[in-house]
């Protein structure tokens, strides 16, 4: 399983593979044809609450994974999708954050990498 992350504002690349934006929201002033997306995966970003809750706030990183990680337990026909197709070649996960670290494509690589270690058990 083959996933990067990266920000939807720079420049798609051929070797970034299947893109799948994983953000709630549309960004900000980039228009579809620019963003070369190949799937926005809506369902699969924290909720709405989370998302705000968090604000990108350091101090909140590891209570904001664990919650995220419990939406996604409950999300299991977009996290099934989404194993699919990282499981067929390269994939990468765009967002819109500047936050380049701390951000829910990162948390979320995190969660589908985890699947392909006998820890998560699922």
């Amino acid at each position: 399983m083959k996933i990067k992350t990266k920000r939807v504002y720079d420049k798609p690349d051929p070797g970034d593979g299947f893109r799948v934006l994983v953000d709630r929201l549309w960004p900000r002033g980039l228009s579809r044809a620019d963003a070369k997306i190949d799937l926005w995966l809506k369902d699969i970003a924290p909720s709405n609450e989370l998302r705000k809750w968090f604000n990108h706030d350091p101090d909140k990183w590891h209570g904001f994974k664990k919650k995220f990680f419990a939406e996604l337990d409950a999300n299991r026909d977009a996290v099934d999708d989404l194993l699919s197709r990282a499981g067929r070649g390269r994939v990468c996960f765009l967002y819109a954050s500047k936050e380049q670290k701390l951000n829910n494509a990162a948390a979320l690589k995190d969660y589908i990498e985890s699947f392909s270690k006998p820890a998560r058990g699922k």
